[in-house]
């Protein structure tokens, strides 16, 4: 039994060293001009949300019509997919020079494709693909994509730990199985498999990932009920040590952080991200924070507090975060908070 390999707390204690200070070499990331953001795949669409600030919407209005026999002239407005998952198409423009990449693609083989097309995105300006974790509801739509592309060899950047079989031991105890991610399946349907743990520079310098994210903060610990399969045997992982990050630099206004799950901490993940590139200002955070659920409600309180302090322009909890967090970061940030919406784009532009 893993009670007997370990605890979370031996994991814990296994974490990489705490860094605190600046980084001796920072990373030099290339500003850019404009980044937009489109959501792909998140937990909800809501079809009657209008423009507001950086976020414009594709309301049922603006969504693309769908055969539907049983209504006169046989079509109506369709919408866009929602699912337990995450996925997000990133636009970056330095200068003349732009750039499109993939942040992760959801749960579902057909939900994020279905979105794609539904938009109009053309899947050949996609240059690369990130995983942030090996999570199923990040990685389900790998299907998907390679449907839409053909066998095109498009790089993938991951993680080496997102191949780990991983369970999730619930109440009772119940064990949850969770689906591994194959290699080699990848591969045959054309991927071109990078591998990184350290953070990693793409699409000519304009984008950071951010690999293993250093765990400063004492509030955010991970998943305290989440195991992996290693050696043999199954072992604690609170750590999700794969779970990494996607980071611009927005010239004269700061980092924009896109999170998958942000298993790592929103906090430990913000502050790394500014200690990487020695760039101290927070202009965007972006994606899933993990806060839903009683045994991260806890986490939300000194989370507000360090995000108050951060004091983003602009703040989009997505995915995982939970309605409770997300009422009150939108309670304490007024101003930065965004809800998010399958179909949104957010559009930021240099100062």
């Amino acid at each position: 039994m893993c009670q007997e390999l370990g605890t979370a707390a031996d994991a814990w204690g296994s974490a990489p060293r705490r860094i605190r200070s600046a980084a001796v070499d920072p990373i030099a990331l290339e500003p850019a001009d404009e980044v937009s953001i489109t959501m792909l795949v998140d937990n909800v669409y809501d079809g009657l949300l209008t423009d507001a600030g950086p976020a414009r919407r594709t309301p049922l209005p603006r969504s693309p019509k769908i055969p539907v026999a049983l209504f006169e002239g046989g079509e109506v407005a369709g919408g866009l997919v929602a699912e337990h998952g995450f996925s997000a198409l990133v636009r970056v423009r330095v200068g003349e020079r732009r750039h499109t990449l993939l942040f992760d693609t959801g749960i579902s083989p057909n939900g994020m494709a279905d979105n794609i097309e539904r938009l109009g995105i053309d899947v050949g300006d996609i240059e690369a693909t990130v995983l942030s974790h090996g999570h199923f509801d990040h990685a389900g739509g790998l299907q998907g994509l390679a449907r839409l592309r053909g066998r095109t060899g498009m790089p993938i950047t991951v993680h080496p730990e997102v191949w780990n079989r991983r369970r999730i031991m619930l109440p009772g105890p119940i064990e949850w199985l969770l689906p591994a991610l194959s290699r080699s399946a990848l591969e045959h349907e054309g991927f071109t498999v990078i591998e990184r743990r350290t953070p990693s520079l793409l699409l000519d310098g304009a984008v950071l990932i951010t690999g293993e994210v250093d765990r400063t903060t004492e509030f955010e610990q991970g998943m305290r009920n989440h195991d992996a399969y290693r050696d043999g045997a199954w072992v604690p992982d609170p750590l999700v040590i794969d779970d990494q990050a996607l980071v611009v630099h927005l010239r004269g206004r700061g980092l924009v952080v896109l999170t998958g799950c942000g298993h790592a901490g929103a906090i430990n993940i913000a502050r790394y991200a500014c200690r990487l590139t020695g760039v101290d200002r927070l202009d965007a955070l972006l994606g899933g924070f993990h806060l839903s659920g009683p045994a991260f409600e806890p986490v939300i309180e000194p989370t507000v507090a360090a995000l108050t302090e951060l004091a983003p322009s602009l703040l989009v909890p997505a995915h995982c975060t939970g309605w409770r967090a997300q009422h009150r970061l939108a309670a304490a940030l007024p101003e930065s908070f965004m809800p998010n919406s399958v179909g949104t784009t957010y559009t930021l532009n240099a100062a």
